[in-house]
């Protein structure tokens, strides 16, 4: 199994997961011709792809979902609740939810319900035939014992360390903005992030990969650093995916 980034960010989310000959595209948060190019660049065309998921509806995750699911004809699965908030409907293949399993080709992907500002979030565990297992979480603001369960044992983990707490209170977004951003439904700031990974046990990780950075609220250098603090690995094992060059394939062995 192997994972890439095609960008992660407010300006747009795309993570790709591969097995065998499936791949399988965790939303599209780009135009139908930067998805396309940033695909090539990845080494994959458009039409290889097997199918979409969707993380919830917020723009900067389902932006180019409809383009491209028609003009490729592929599959887009996501919760109900997603579905009803997307402002440009699509017409799903299937619907998803905490705790389901659904199978693609040679993927495995277990569904796991978060807390986060949208209708209904989900995010995902892919597994392969030979279980492996790459987790993806990004976009919730606080997390319980049951996402603990779904994120344990993983192999490769991509989580979101959006903001800096302090500068997230220090910057100049308006007072219920920086409350949407730092509180339970918002985003996970650095520290709470790391917390989450000490506490699932990062030692057994081929890969952890940090995502979903503020280009406003916080600096790759505080994020990497704030790990380093706290799980006393590495600072060249971990690996940030940015939203201009996401992050190319990484292998699971």
């Amino acid at each position: 199994m192997r994972f890439a980034v095609l960008g992660s960010g407010s300006q747009g989310n795309g993570t790709l997961i591969a097995s065998a000959d499936t791949y399988v595209l965790v939303d599209c948060g780009f135009s139908l011709r930067e998805t396309e190019k940033r695909l090539l660049r990845l080494g994959v065309n458009p039409e290889q792809l097997s199918a979409i998921l969707v993380t919830h509806e917020h723009a900067d995750h389902v932006h180019g979902v409809g383009l491209l699911s028609r003009r490729y004809n592929l599959p887009v699965y996501l919760s109900r609740g997603t579905l009803r908030g997307m402002r440009k409907p699509i017409e799903p293949a299937g619907f998803l939810a905490g705790g389901e399993q659904l199978q693609i080709g040679a993927l495995n992907i277990g569904v796991i319900a978060v807390a986060h500002d949208a209708q209904e979030p989900t995010q995902y565990v892919f597994s392969d035939n030979e279980q492996r297992r790459f987790g993806l979480l990004t976009d919730l603001g606080s997390y319980c014992e049951r996402v603990l369960d779904g994120y344990r044992d993983l192999d490769a983990l991509m989580i979101e360390s959006n903001h800096c707490r302090d500068m997230l209170a220090r910057g100049h977004y308006p007072y219920f903005l920086k409350q949407r951003v730092g509180g339970e439904l918002g985003h996970l700031n650095n520290h709470q992030a790391a917390f989450l990974v000490a506490e699932l046990g990062w030692q057994g990780l081929q890969h952890l990969v940090l995502a979903h950075l503020s280009s406003k609220n916080n600096l790759p250098q505080l994020a990497r650093q704030c790990f380093v603090d706290t799980l006393g690995c590495d600072p060249d094992w971990l690996q940030l995916a940015d939203q201009d060059s996401g992050l190319d394939w990484r292998h699971i062995a």
